[in-house]
């Protein structure tokens, strides 16, 4: 191939590429949206959950184009720290240490290609030898241009 046949491809493909770019509308540029106001969402912020119980995780997810994958968090609150996503204050425990019996739940989770709206459940059983106390509940939903949206709920662990 000549110098001369490999400039005007090269040229070519740049066109060809810069001239597709060129359509911003069809860009993503929107936050997924993760909805928890079904009757059945769950958990709900303050919610109260039992070692050995299940928490059966229901939330509506949305895009204006298409959903990529989401993730589920479950990590102590002991210290009263805050993710900033809620207006609502629930009744917390007295700050502890954390020990090697906390929750630690973090699982990812697919969605079907294409799809703007994914109505989400999952089963979490709550493991029976955690330390009781509070929690959060974290959702972390990504679309398929990797915008994230997520919410965090404050729940308590008992006995």
């Amino acid at each position: 191939m000549s110098i001369k046949t490999f400039c005007v491809l090269l040229i070519s493909l740049l066109f060809v590429s810069f001239a597709s770019c060129g359509d911003s509308d069809s860009k993503d540029v929107s936050y997924p949206v993760i909805s928890d106001t079904l009757s059945t969402a769950s958990p709900q912020e303050c919610d109260r959950f039992y070692r050995g119980e299940t928490i059966h995780f229901h939330a509506l997810f949305a895009d204006n184009i298409a959903l990529g994958n989401y993730n589920i968090e479950v990590h102590n609150n002991f210290e009263h720290h805050s993710h900033g996503t809620s207006a609502t204050d629930c009744e917390l425990d007295p700050v502890k240490p954390a020990t090697s019996k906390v929750w630690v739940y973090n699982e990812s989770f697919p969605i079907p290609a294409n799809s703007a709206v994914h109505d989400a459940f999952v089963d979490i059983p709550i493991p029976d030898d955690i330390d009781t106390g509070d929690y959060h509940f974290v959702v972390r939903l990504t679309d398929a241009a990797g915008w994230q949206s997520f919410k965090a709920y404050s729940v308590k662990i008992l006995e």
